[in-house]
């Protein structure tokens, strides 16, 4: 679990986000880094019994820096209000479908993981997969500790095709899933379960409701 002082930094990072703010809170950001990575290296260790593939990673293998780039875009707040880490075989750059989770109180943490918008191969050989396995997806997703969780998978703005892919039938069975550009599902945490012994009770199952799907996509994709 997180504490409270992690919590409280992110909130007034949002309020002050800038560089002279937070020069000035700079052991305040450390104290938070620290909590932070101590909550993703004992994730780690408790759930590597569930998937061996994450067993060898640490903090420094999945968490993402606070730093926002900021060449490209509009917003030029220098950090990011959040802290995320992706787990996932060879570490957040791997490129291969991993377990995820986010820190952003005010209602905005969640957790779950898939594969978020890959190369255009990738994603060819991921569709080809669910079309040529859509019974087995089909009981993935459709399983009982998994819509518990989880639902369906996400569908936000942008990761899903208007029309069906080219080579692909509109009355494919399989043709909602195969337009979609990311398949990951998310369930958002509760400020007070971040700070709660039960987090990482929680974390577990719904990593666990997750991992057959995270088994396909990386099959699809190795």
């Amino acid at each position: 679990m997180l504490q409270e002082a992690t919590l409280k930094f992110l909130k007034s990072l949002k309020k002050n986000n800038s560089k002279e703010w937070f020069d000035v809170h700079r052991k305040e950001y450390e104290i938070a880094k620290a909590d932070f990575a101590e909550l993703v290296n004992n994730i780690i260790q408790r759930y590597a019994k569930n998937d061996a593939s994450i067993a060898e990673l640490t903090h420094k293998d999945c968490v993402f820096r606070i730093n926002r780039d900021v060449r490209f875009s509009k917003n030029k707040a220098p950090y990011k209000t959040n802290m995320g880490a992706h787990m996932v075989m060879g570490g957040k750059k791997s490129m291969l479908a991993g377990y995820y989770f986010h820190c952003e109180p005010g209602g905005n943490s969640f957790m779950g993981g898939g594969m978020y918008m890959p190369d255009a191969e990738k994603m060819k050989k991921i569709r080809q997969e669910i079309d040529y396995n859509w019974e087995e997806f089909n009981e993935i997703i459709s399983n009982k500790a998994f819509k518990k969780i989880y639902g369906t998978l996400s569908i936000e703005d942008g990761m899903k095709l208007q029309r069906e892919p080219r080579g692909y039938e509109k009355d494919n069975p399989a043709i909602e899933f195969i337009k979609l550009k990311s398949w990951i599902a998310t369930v958002t945490v509760a400020d007070d379960d971040l700070t709660n012994k039960n987090l990482y009770k929680k974390i577990e199952e719904a990593f666990l409701a997750l991992k057959p799907l995270l088994d396909f996509l990386n099959r699809a994709m190795l």
